[in-house]
């Protein structure tokens, strides 16, 4: 690991303050980028505690000529929270929410408080902080203030600006000012330099713009407008002074709601007609079109929609209101919305924009820069049918959406940033849309600030003379230039620090194929954008994304904080040892590869195979930890132990603990873990000894049931319950072990041709073992073991695949490396994507084979957890219908148990394991109580709540397995 000598900047920081000091290559690299275009290295991040140590790291700073920058959530997408120096980091600390005075609708704030939890805290006072940006789960208020933040519900409540009462304000020397009304808190000499320019104020800052977040706000300090010092300084990005605390207001949340969604030709005409929706006072009005959209199922007929929310004190009238402004409304289409969760399902795909629209439709990248322009609502429509003739002028293609009732447009563009020709036209387009912005009367920036994006062109939208007034102000309260330099004032280039220059120039070697990203390594490191929904410390539904920074509140932990370092490694500026990073290492270390942020990353950040890629290449020539040789091979130890009829013998001699414990340390399995107990019969030996009958008297589909590691070894009650809920089905169900050879050829994928083809493949596996799918080799990044195995796994499975035989896995894990890390390790061979194809869940199985059979009824409740890996790779939405049919009631958790595979048993894990079971599998068992049935179709998930809870949860098979006893099911 490569450390910085400690500096006598460091040096003076750690004595002076009280927080956290971190001048390591991690914590630096951390922190070089936002959610921005935009990345500039620190020489290291402080986390103060309090006001003092922030005072105490601005008067180091000071005497060593080093700038400061204030940092949130680290969301910005114009570069403000990047810089050269220190980075406050406020999220670690300073988070907390002071008071909430519900009688006077206000609470006191530190700038490292995340919106949402004020939100909590605000509820049930039926209170509410008006803003709410997408990123509500993740920003900060003091992020909030700094840019000026809006959101979806503008329209209604206004910006951050016109719901702040006072500040805290450090200045860069050291003075404590307290920012508000009628001038409090104004730095020496402001009031006399808005006195002198008073005209320009008067004439040169548009009043008709809902969403004019640009440049300094130094209207609000007119006599007329109360000479608002706090809010002038919403908007002023960190270059003012630090905020340290902050009085907002609150408003009162509508105890009802609805939604009302209209359907328009295109977005242009829903851009006409949000403006006249405006009178009838709602909530939001937002607009999207097609190709921000996955599936318009479900939507109004239409080419673009916009989504106006209405409240109520119940839900008739908020219905009512909807329903007024769908009469209203000249749209092609519309319907209203009241159930709650369908909202959340709508308001999911408007909140993940920012991420999803940074791929287009055919994948290529999109970028930020312009993200957040705003014109008069009234301009809107027209303004955007110019901005799509500027970007096909420039053959350019974006995707706008956002907040049309406020006339304010994000769009990501597919800007070729990483060629000098395509920067080069990333500026002309630039001034260009600058330009035509102002044309319309608008603003560069309608919400995220201006940063590096665009306070070069500051001066095209307020004239020259305005802008030496920012700088005269900028030098009242930071005389001596500190505070986040480069932004808003005396500006960087808009074309300078771009995060991509960096990256190496040529594609880098790796072993998985990367399909998504036209198999480039760099690409798929580019496409954590930084909106960090992995930091979100809260997760709804079924959703699962980012265990480990749920456990552990750290960045690095985090899905967005390792791809920054792989981007690091890959730059080679900061981390210098590329692949071998001990930084990156101990970062992936916690990854549980869960594989959540493969669907739940609005970007489709896939940081399971990028840990699996980084392990293969670290330990490449080098002894590895000992879990990856026990339990990356736990496929070949369990075999071995079976086969020698061991199993017995190896349960036995785990339970002594003397025995045990030596085991575990030689195997790096964690102290506070029992060893698996292993079947005293393997699944197939036990299907050997099953009376043959032959095919299944129905004459139903073959399918071929996977005899996985977890199932054959540890489970195989599983694989019998499978089998007999299959059979009863009208299936016929061939586990590739037993199978006997002779038999003609494979003809039609069907009976006797199914009978030829077994026999191929039973005669294969008995010359060359088993089918595997790989995972533990995956999972512990030995990668050319994995392709070796899956080889001789598509070998032994070719005969089944050229019969079209469905293959029904029971162990989620062992499904999705099947069908997702299989065709992504063997792109050339197109078998893989076959066998990938063919895989089918248990409950796909039967409702795609067996579409008319009845399970038993159970009519009981459950929980327990849905698989990490189900959730991400395979879906669960046949699941959920099975249960339904069974009878069986409610939803099980999302999340990750913690164990996910070898990750809970490795040694040093334990805390992290038991920390994520706590985030929600554990609070929903206990939640159940002891009548409800405890499903469970992983082996970690029934693992991890029979070490930690005591529970026995079983397979969904199981159930109805057992339920067939009584009601043995069959046909409608």
């Amino acid at each position: 690991m490569h450390e910085l000598r400690s500096s006598p900047l460091e040096a003076a920081l750690r004595r002076a303050v009280r927080g956290e000091v971190a001048f390591d290559a991690a914590a630096r690299a951390l922190t070089t980028m936002d959610a921005s275009n935009y990345r500039r290295v620190p020489l290291g991040v402080v986390a103060p505690r309090d006001a003092d140590d922030v005072a105490a790291a601005l008067e180091v700073c000071r005497e060593h000529g080093v700038p400061v920058v204030p940092r949130g959530g680290g969301t910005s997408i114009a570069g403000q929270a990047t810089g050269t120096g220190v980075v406050l980091d406020f999220t670690r600390s300073m988070n907390r929410l002071v008071s909430l005075d519900a009688a006077s609708r206000t609470a006191v704030v530190q700038p490292g408080l995340v919106l949402d939890r004020l939100q909590e805290a605000a509820a049930p006072h039926g209170l509410r902080f008006g803003p709410d940006p997408s990123t509500h789960g993740r920003c900060t208020l003091g992020g909030m203030i700094g840019n000026n933040s809006c959101g979806a519900h503008s329209v209604a409540w206004g910006t951050t600006a016109d719901n702040v009462e006072s500040l805290s304000v450090l200045t860069a020397r050291g003075d404590l000012l307290r920012p508000g009304r009628g001038g409090r808190g104004a730095p020496d000499g402001l009031r006399d330099l808005i006195g002198t320019e008073l005209e320009l104020l008067r004439t040169g800052f548009a009043r008709d713009l809902p969403r004019r977040i640009s440049g300094y706000a130094l209207d609000a300090l007119l006599p007329e407008r109360g000479v608002d010092v706090a809010r002038s300084f919403c908007g002023s990005e960190g270059t003012l002074g630090v905020l340290t605390e902050a009085t907002v207001r609150l408003v009162e949340s509508p105890p009802a709601r609805a939604l009302a969604v209209l359907g328009y030709a295109d977005e242009s005409a829903a851009a006409q007609a949000a403006p006249g929706l405006l009178p009838h006072r709602p909530l939001t009005v937002e607009g999207m079109a097609t190709d921000l959209v996955p599936s318009a199922e479900g939507l109004p007929r239409g080419g673009a929609w916009l989504f106006v929310e209405t409240g109520g004190a119940n839900g008739v009238e908020a219905r009512a209101r909807a329903e007024r402004i769908v009469r209203a409304a000249d749209a092609l289409d519309a319907l209203v919305v009241t159930d709650p969760a369908a909202q959340r399902v709508l308001w999911r795909i408007r909140e993940d924009a920012s991420g999803t629209a940074t791929r287009m439709p055919d994948g290529t990248e999109a970028w930020p820069g312009w993200e957040d322009c705003a014109v008069p609502p009234a301009r809107l429509g027209a303004y955007l049918r110019d901005f799509r003739r500027l970007t096909a002028e420039h053959g350019l293609r974006g995707v706008p959406y956002g907040h049309f009732g406020d006339g304010c447009v994000h769009v990501r563009i597919d800007f070729d940033l990483l060629t000098a020709p395509g920067v080069a036209r990333f500026r002309r387009f630039s001034q260009e849309l600058a330009d035509l912005v102002v044309a319309h009367g608008g603003s560069l920036s309608g919400e995220h600030g201006d940063g590096m994006a665009r306070a070069e062109l500051l001066e095209r939208m307020y004239g020259a003379e305005a802008v030496r007034l920012f700088a005269r102000v900028k030098d009242l309260w930071d005389p001596d230039g500190l505070l986040n330099p480069g932004v808003l004032v005396r500006p960087e280039p808009l074309d300078a620090n771009l995060r991509f220059a960096v990256l190496p120039r040529e594609p880098v070697d790796v072993e998985f194929g990367y399909p998504a990203d036209n198999g480039d390594f760099r690409a798929a490191v580019r496409r954590c954008v930084g909106v960090a929904k992995c930091r979100t410390t809260t997760v709804a539904g079924s959703g699962v994304m980012c265990p480990s920074y749920r456990a552990t509140g750290e960045e690095a932990h985090s899905t967005r904080g390792r791809a920054r370092l792989l981007h690091e490694m890959l730059a080679g500026e900061v981390i210098t040892d590329g692949w071998r990073s001990e930084e990156v290492r101990d970062a992936l270390d916690l990854c549980l590869s869960c594989k959540g942020c493969r669907t739940d990353c609005p970007v489709g950040v896939d940081m399971a195979t990028y840990k699996a890629e980084f392990l293969h290449h670290h330990y490449a020539g080098r002894r590895r930890p000992a879990a990856h040789y026990a339990m990356g091979w736990l496929p070949v130890w369990l075999r071995a132990l079976a086969r020698a009829r061991l199993t017995g013998v190896a349960g036995a001699l785990a339970s002594v603990r003397p025995l045990a414990a030596v085991a575990k340390r030689l195997a790096g399995v964690a102290p506070q873990r029992p060893l698996p107990r292993l079947a005293r019969e393997t699944f197939t030996r036990g299907w050997e000894r099953r009376p043959r009958t032959g095919v299944h008297p129905q004459g139903g589909r073959t399918v071929v049931l996977w005899p996985d590691t977890f199932t054959e070894y540890l489970s195989p009650s599983v694989g019998r319950s499978a089998v007999r809920v299959l059979e009863a089905a009208g299936l016929t169900v061939t586990p590739p072990p037993v199978l006997r050879p002779g038999g003609p050829r494979i003809a039609d994928g069907r009976t006797t041709g199914v009978r030829g083809a077994l026999a191929v493949l039973a005669s294969a596996v008995r010359r060359r073992g088993r089918v595997c799918c790989g995972l533990t080799y995956v999972s512990t990044g030995q990668l050319d073991r994995a392709k070796a195995v899956l080889r001789r796994t598509l070998d032994l499975m070719e005969p089944v695949l050229d019969a079209g035989l469905p293959v029904v896995v029971l162990e989620p894990s062992c499904g999705a490396a099947l069908r997702g890390d299989l065709p992504e390790l063997l792109p050339d061979d197109p078998r893989a994507a076959r066998l990938a194809e063919a895989v089918v869940t248990f409950a796909e199985a039967l409702e795609r084979y067996a579409p008319d059979w009845t399970p038993p009824r159970l009519d009981r409740p459950v929980a327990g957890q849905t698989h990490c890996h189900q959730h991400a790779v395979l879906g669960d939405a046949a699941e959920r219908r099975l249960r339904e049919a069974a009878g069986l009631t409610g939803d099980l958790s999302g999340g990750c148990c913690g164990l996910a595979g070898d990750f809970g048993f490795a040694r040093g894990h334990h805390e992290v394991s038991v920390a994520c079971a706590e985030d929600r599998l554990l609070p929903a068992v206990r939640a159940a109580g002891e009548e409800a049935e405890l499903l469970a179709d992983g082996w970690s998930c029934r693992t991890q709540l029979d070490h930690l809870a005591g529970r026995r949860a079983r397979h969904l098979a199981e159930v109805l397995a057992e339920a067939l006893g009584e009601d043995r099911g069959g046909k409608d």
